[in-house]
């Protein structure tokens, strides 16, 4: 249950993220509203996989995988710039994702 805890605050990290660009600097209304509610259920579901998980590995499986997936989402959707550096970085926070996941352990 703990990964589907933390699937969901990914999930949620990611939209929230994507829905604060959509909101032109909070201009617009409906992303405005959307970007806090993911936001929230983004930290409630944090929350909830870190009553099993340690935090350290959590936290950072959260940040790191949103971070890896807002930037691809960016790359696609809001046409950002893609490098070989961008890339590279994306490739570089995924080893570091899975080391801490086996990291883990058993546990």
């Amino acid at each position: 249950m703990v990964y589907l805890w933390l699937a969901l605050a990914i999930t949620f990290e990611v939209g929230w993220a994507l829905a604060m660009k959509l909101s032109e600097g909070f201009t617009r209304l409906w992303p405005t509203v959307a970007t806090i509610i993911m936001y929230l259920l983004s930290v409630v579901f944090l929350a909830f996989a870190t009553k099993k998980m340690d935090i350290g590995v959590a936290y950072a499986l959260w940040a790191g995988t949103g971070v890896a997936l807002i930037a691809i989402a960016s790359m696609i959707y809001f046409n950002e710039h893609v490098n070989a550096w961008k890339v590279g970085s994306i490739v570089l926070i995924v080893i570091g994702i899975v080391g801490l996941q086996i990291s883990r352990g058993g546990h």
